[in-house]
């Protein structure tokens, strides 16, 4: 890919677009844009990667540190660390939280963790499983009451789930029209395990649930001249082959590649500016990391895809009490995914192949689709929560790692073979308007932008989705034959480790009620659009950043219609 553009060369410059942001939805963004023959500007905060900073293949004692390094790690990156991919690999790919600090309440603790600084964003290291969203998520308001129905029908969205689908590449198993998740375009699936498999069978024969394959952006067969996944492992360090999804080789490298994307590195984007005369947009105002120097630049359309909060936080920023915000929602009803709650046993009746230190190492697991408070469902099948949750999991044969003793006795045990199987939820969170952002303008990063304070907590109904997750996982795998169940329930987990933050600019039909309409286009400024997660009125339970894809080539296709009539 062609090397970045310094800030300084685009300073002052006019484009057709601006797109903040180059992850899951400024790539889709960029590409779709210049592909249709737009000169795009687009601002990423971090730096770019190369395929030599990838490591996927480096043992731990291979590092500096041995992988042992996580209180250095905490010096600079006492909030990232918490996240499972921030390793001693790759931790220089996360914001500085010493530099770039956010607040909360003192009774109000959120974790806001895969803050990503390289280009990218989260598709660097993100879990990749990938799930359309249905009509039970779009209409959930109308099924229950609580909340508002998104302004768009699966209807309107299927045509985008596949167009992203086929290019991104996805292995999945078709479950049919009747499955609770959408089927959609699927490379051939990674196989399961013999535990998987027995589990998945018992589940649909017992309980007449239906677990799947992972749906993971991990493709299986060539495409775009990336290279099939040869199930090294850990993807959060990097892919050499390109074998998963990551913008930054994928999205970004076709819009750079048109010749029509300038792509600058190191901008830190402070806010929108606007000619209150027309109520338009007419560019951004940025700080150079590295110099520190304010810069504007101009376009006739700016797209904010900075990540939900980072995009907020821009719009707070360039307005006092918000720009685009006379509905006044502008930075409520924060939701993120609840888990913490799960169990595990072991099934040595579906033992299977070893999987010992060098087997292959699948980079994907199960998923068991919802099955709490669907339509159509009797009375009685409801439970005392709204919504429902999802698991995620899976289960293989291998040597007992955890073997105790040692010497002799250490070794013998370890030869011995464990068949084990886990399942742990991703529950809905409901929106609501007290879970909210704000800056804190007592507060400025390294680059004096005000902060973000975040102010969110789970309520009973989250609370008791919890709760069931455990419950239910422990009496199925009981049910389906399981020894030795443990039941896992984190109560002490707090918003934020679902690392799935949407709202806060949600869509709505009524402009009093939301920020953007159905195209992520703001009521109150034509030519703005915010299309990551920040306008989603609702979460459901599973992983957003498919949708968030889908929902940005929709939006691109009707900017374009709008441009070409001259509307915007």
């Amino acid at each position: 890919m062609q090397a970045p553009a310094s800030s300084a060369a685009v300073a002052g410059k006019r484009f057709d677009v601006i797109v903040v942001g180059s992850g899951a939805s400024g790539g889709w963004a960029a590409k779709r844009l210049s592909e249709a023959g737009l000169q795009v500007c687009m601002l990423e905060a971090g730096r770019a990667l190369t395929d030599a900073d990838y490591q996927e293949h480096v043992p731990a004692h291979a590092l500096p540190y041995r992988a042992r390094a996580d209180e250095v790690i905490r010096r600079t990156r006492p909030k990232q660390k918490d996240c499972y991919a921030c390793r001693e690999w790759n931790y220089d790919w996360f914001a500085n939280d010493i530099d770039e600090p956010y607040t909360t309440p003192s009774d109000k603790p959120f974790a806001w963790m895969g803050r990503l600084r390289v280009v990218g964003g989260r598709t660097n290291v993100w879990g990749r499983q990938s799930y359309r969203l249905g009509d039970i998520d779009f209409k959930a308001a109308s099924h229950d009451g609580h909340g508002i129905d998104w302004p768009l029908t699966y209807k309107d969205l299927a045509p985008y789930y596949d167009l992203v689908e086929e290019y991104v590449g996805i292995t999945g198993i078709a479950e049919g029209p009747d499955a609770v998740v959408p089927d959609g375009r699927f490379h051939p699936p990674m196989g399961l395990s013999c535990v998987e498999h027995g589990v998945r069978n018992r589940l649909r024969r017992q309980f007449g649930r239906t677990m799947t394959l992972g749906r993971s952006a991990n493709i299986t067969k060539p495409i775009n001249g990336r290279g099939a996944c040869h199930y090294c492992g850990p993807c959060e360090h990097g892919c050499a082959t390109h074998s998963y999804f990551n913008s930054a080789f994928t999205t970004v490298a076709d819009a750079v590649a048109t010749g029509r994307t300038t792509l600058v590195t190191g901008a830190m984007v402070s806010q929108v500016l606007t000619d209150p005369a027309t109520r338009k947009a007419t560019g951004v105002r940025y700080v150079d990391r590295a110099t520190r120097q304010v810069r504007e630049v101009h376009a006739r359309v700016v797209v904010l895809a900075a990540q939900a909060l980072e995009s907020t936080r821009i719009l707070l920023n360039s307005q006092d009490g918000g720009l685009a915000n006379g509905s006044g929602v502008l930075g409520r009803y924060l939701m993120d995914h609840i888990s913490g709650g799960g169990a595990a046993a072991e099934f040595p009746d579906l033992a299977g192949t070893v999987m010992g230190p060098g087997s292959p190492r699948r980079p994907n697991g199960i998923y068991l689709m919802r099955f709490r408070n669907l339509p159509g469902q009797p009375a009685s099948a409801s439970k005392d929560f709204l919504r429902g949750y999802g698991y995620q999991g899976g289960g293989s044969t291998g040597l007992r790692n955890n073997a105790p003793g040692f010497g002799a006795a250490y070794k013998a045990a370890l030869r011995e073979t464990s068949t084990t199987f886990s399942l742990g939820g991703f529950g809905e969170c409901l929106p609501h308007a007290d879970n909210h952002v704000a800056l804190d303008r007592d507060v400025v990063d390294a680059w004096g932008i005000p902060v973000l304070r975040v102010s969110m907590r789970w309520t009973d109904n989250e609370l008791a989705l919890r709760r069931d997750m455990a419950v239910q996982a422990a009496e199925m795998l009981e049910a389906l034959g399981g020894r030795q169940i443990q039941i896992r329930l984190n109560a002490r987990q707090i918003p934020g480790y679902g690392i799935h933050e949407v709202g806060t600019a949600r869509m709505g039909s009524d402009p009093k009620q939301s920020v953007l309409n159905q195209f992520q286009q703001a009521h109150e400024l034509q030519n703005l659009f915010v299309t990551d997660g920040a306008g989603f009125p609702s979460i459901a339970c599973q992983n957003p950043t498919l949708t968030i894809m889908a929902l940005t080539v929709r939006s691109c296709d009707y900017m374009l219609e709008q441009m070409k009539t001259g509307t915007l």
